[in-house]
C-alpha cells in the first residue's frame, strides 16, 4: 500500500481538529459512536475545557487506495515539543490559517519548525464565511511570511486551498465545493511518498503510551524494513542499548489501533512490549544496530519551584502529598514531556524547567485533578550568558484591540520594555507586533483583558534571547494577608472592600499568612477577616446595614500563578487552589524584610 504522512499546523483555534474531525468523517474512517459530537481528536478532559489540543495525535485515513496518516498538532508554543516530535514523523504538512486573523504568532511557530524540517506544505485559508474574512490579503501575507522565515523556492510553490473547515468543505480555485474531495486530492498530488531506504528494520521512537497489558508502547515512523509480532529488536538509548520483544504491533485506522501480524516500511505504527524505552530511542533489528538522529528539542524558557504543601491545611483535601510521590509522578512525566527538565535542589525541593507558563501550569493542574496536593512559587525566565553577557527570552507578542483602547495597552507595554515592530489600522481595531521580554507578560494577560474591556485579543510566541533589561514591574498592587486564623465573615469583607478585592466568600476558613485579597496600593496589608458584628437586645427597624459584598475574584491555576509576587506561594490542592505568603507569621516576614 501507498502512504503520505502529514501534520496539520496552525495558529491556536484556526479550526486543525475540527478540519481533521471532517476528514476522518468523509473518508468514513469512524465507527458510528466515534463519529458523534465535535473535537473527536482532543480526547484529553484539559483539551475539551480548554478548547485546544496539548498532545500530538495519529490518525489514519485511506482515500483512493492510498493511505494517509495524520498528526493533530498543538498550536502553543508552549508546546512545541510535541509539535517537533510530530514533524519528524511526516512528509508534508497543512498549513491551516484564519481567513481574517491571518498569519499568528504560534503560525511562525510552527511554520519555522516546518520550513527547516524540509517539509513540503500545502496551505488552507480556512474559515472564509467569517463576516470580516479577507482570504487573498491573508494568503498574500501567508507567502510573505514564508519568504521571511527562509522557505525553498520548492516550499514558496505551495498549492492552496479555501475552506469552511465546520462544515466539511475545502476547494481550489474560486467555486466552492461541498465537501473536501479536492483537499485530498492535492494531498495525494502534493505530498510526496516516504523515502524508504532497503535494510533491515529502523524506526525513531517519536511518542510514548502505556497499556497495563501491553506495557510501554513506542510510536513513530517505520524507516526501513520490517518486523513482526514475537521478534526481538534492539532498543538504542542515548546513554545504554537493550533488547526488547515485540509485544504487538499496531497500525491506525480513524480513532483506532489495528493489530497487525507485520509492520510496513513508511507507515505510522505503535509497538508494544517496548520496556525502558524514551523519546527519541532507535529501534532496529539486532543484526543492524544503526541509530537514527536523536531528536533535537528547543531548551526550556521557564522556571518554577515545587514543594510539598507545608501550609496548616495540609493532607487535608490531597492524596498523594509527600515529596517522594510527587518525585515519582515527576520522573514519570519525564518519560513523555519531552520538553521538561526536572532538577532536584532539595529531596523536598523540585525546580521545573518548560516552554512557558501554559506548558507547566498544564502538568500542575495534570497533578492537581489525579490527587496531588504541593505548593509553587512563582514562575521565572532562565537566564543564559551568551558571549560574555547575561541574555533572557523574549517573546513576539500580538495585540488586536479597538482603537480606543490602543493608547492604554501601549503605554502598559511601553513600561514593560516592549519595542514596536510593526502596526496595521483599520475597522476600527489595531493590530500591533512587538518584542517583549519574556517575564514582562506574567500577569499581564489579566491586566490586559481589564484595560480592553474583555475586546482585546493576544497571542505570544518564543523569539529568542536578548539582553537583559534590568528591573521590570510587573505588578503595582500588593496582597491583602489574613493576621487571624478562623472562618471569614460577610460584616469583616464588607468594611474592607472599598480598598481590597476580595477572593473569598463569607464563610471561607483561612489561616494566618494565607491571602485574601488585592490591596489597591503598592503595599501589603494584613487584615482580620473573621469579626462578625456584634447583637445587642435591642433592635430598631431598617437600623442594621444593607451588607451588598462585591463578588470576590476566582482564579484558574494560570491566573494564580501569575498574580503571584516572589515572597508567596501558590497552595495547589484538588479541591482548592490558595495564595499565601511563605513566610505566615507576621512577625517573621517583618524580620525577614529588615534583613
Amino acid at each position: 500500500m501507498e502512504f503520505r504522512n502529514i501534520a496539520i499546523i496552525a495558529h491556536v483555534d484556526h479550526g486543525k481538529t475540527t478540519l481533521v474531525d471532517a476528514m476522518l468523517k468523509q473518508a468514513k474512517a469512524l465507527s458510528r459512536h466515534d463519529a458523534e459530537g465535535e473535537r473527536i481528536m482532543d480526547s484529553n478532559d484539559l483539551e475539551r475545557e480548554r478548547g485546544i489540543t496539548i498532545l500530538a495525535k495519529n490518525t489514519a485515513v485511506e482515500w483512493g487506495g492510498v493511505k494517509i496518516n495524520i498528526v493533530d498538532t498543538p498550536g502553543h508554543a508552549d508546546f512545541g515539543g510535541e509539535v517537533e516530535r510530530a514533524l519528524s514523523m511526516v512528509d508534508g504538512v497543512l498549513l491551516l490559517v484564519d481567513a481574517a486573523e491571518g498569519p499568528m504568532p504560534q503560525t511562525r511557530f510552527v511554520l519555522k519548525k516546518a520550513i527547516e524540517a524540509h517539509l513540503k506544505p500545502i496551505v488552507v485559508i480556512n474559515k472564509v464565511d467569517k463576516r470580516d474574512a479577507r482570504p487573498d490579503e491573508v494568503l498574500n501575507e501567508t507567502f510573505d511570511l514564508m519568504a521571511e522565515l527562509g522557505a525553498s523556492n520548492e516550499q514558496l510553490d505551495f498549492p492552496y486551498l479555501y475552506a469552511v473547515g465546520r462544515e466539511g468543505a475545502a476547494w481550489l480555485g474560486s467555486q466552492p465545493k461541498p465537501d473536501l474531495s479536492d483537499l485530498f486530492e492535492t494531498i495525494l498530488k502534493h505530498i510526496p511518498a516516504p523515502h524508504i531506504e532497503q535494510g533491515a528494520f529502523q524506526l525513531r521512537v517519536a511518542n510514548l503510551d502505556y497499556s497495563a497489558y501491553l506495557g510501554k508502547i513506542a510510536i513513530g515512523k517505520v524507516h526501513r524494513g520490517t518486523i513482526r509480532k514475537g521478534q526481538t529488536v534492539l532498543i538504542l538509548g542515548e546513554h545504554d542499548n537493550r533488547e526488547a520483544k515485540v509485544a504487538a504491533a499496531f497500525t491506525h485506522k480513524g480513532l483506532e489501533r489495528l493489530e497487525v501480524d507485520e509492520v510496513t516500511p513508511g507507515d505510522i505504527v505503535a509497538i508494544a512490549g517496548m520496556e525502558g524505552v524514551e523519546i527519541g530511542d532507535t529501534l532496529t533489528a539486532k543484526e543492524a544496530p544503526e541509530a537514527l538522529p536523536r531528536l533535537a528539542v528547543d531548551e526550556p524558557t521557564v522556571s518554577i519551584t515545587l514543594t510539598p504543601n507545608t501550609s496548616p491545611f495540609a493532607g487535608k483535601e490531597g492524596k498523594f502529598v509527600t515529596s517522594r510521590q510527587i518525585r515519582e509522578r515527576l520522573m514519570k512525566e519525564l518519560e513523555t514531556n519531552v520538553a521538561l527538565r526536572v532538577i532536584e535542589v532539595t529531596p523536598d525541593t523540585f525546580e521545573l524547567h518548560g516552554r512557558g507558563e501554559l506548558h507547566l501550569s498544564v502538568l500542575l493542574e495534570t497533578m492537581r485533578r489525579e490527587g496531588f496536593e504541593f505548593s509553587v512559587g512563582q514562575p521565572s525566565v532562565l537566564l543564559k550568558e551568551i558571549d560574555g553577557q547575561v541574555q533572557e527570552p523574549y517573546e513576539y507578542l500580538v495585540v488586536d484591540v479597538p482603537e480606543a483602547k490602543f493608547g492604554p495597552v501601549m503605554e502598559s507595554l511601553g513600561a514593560r520594555k516592549a519595542q514596536m515592530v510593526h502596526m496595521d489600522q483599520g475597522d476600527g481595531r489595531v493590530r500591533a507586533d512587538f518584542i517583549i521580554p519574556a517575564r514582562a507578560l506574567f500577569g499581564f494577560r489579566t491586566h490586559f483583558l481589564s484595560i480592553t474591556g474583555g475586546e482585546g485579543i493576544m497571542s505570544h510566541n518564543f523569539h529568542g534571547y536578548g539582553p537583559h533589561v534590568g528591573g521590570l514591574e510587573t505588578r503595582t498592587t500588593g496582597s491583602a494577608v489574613a493576621m487571624e486564623a478562623g472562618v471569614a465573615y460577610a460584616y469583616s469583607l464588607y468594611r474592607l472592600q472599598e480598598r481590597i478585592s476580595f477572593f473569598i466568600d463569607p464563610g471561607t476558613e483561612v489561616y494566618v499568612g494565607m491571602i485574601v485579597g488585592e490591596n489597591s496600593r503598592d503595599n501589603d496589608l494584613n487584615v482580620n477577616v473573621n469579626i462578625n458584628k456584634k447583637l445587642t437586645n435591642i433592635r430598631a427597624a431598617g437600623s442594621d446595614e444593607n451588607i451588598r459584598l462585591i463578588p470576590p475574584r476566582k482564579f484558574t491555576l494560570e491566573e494564580a500563578l501569575e498574580f503571584l509576587a516572589p515572597d508567596e506561594l501558590l497552595e495547589v490542592t484538588p479541591k482548592s487552589l490558595r495564595l499565601r505568603k511563605r513566610v505566615l507569621d507576621p512577625a517573621g516576614r517583618k524580620r525577614a524584610e529588615a534583613v
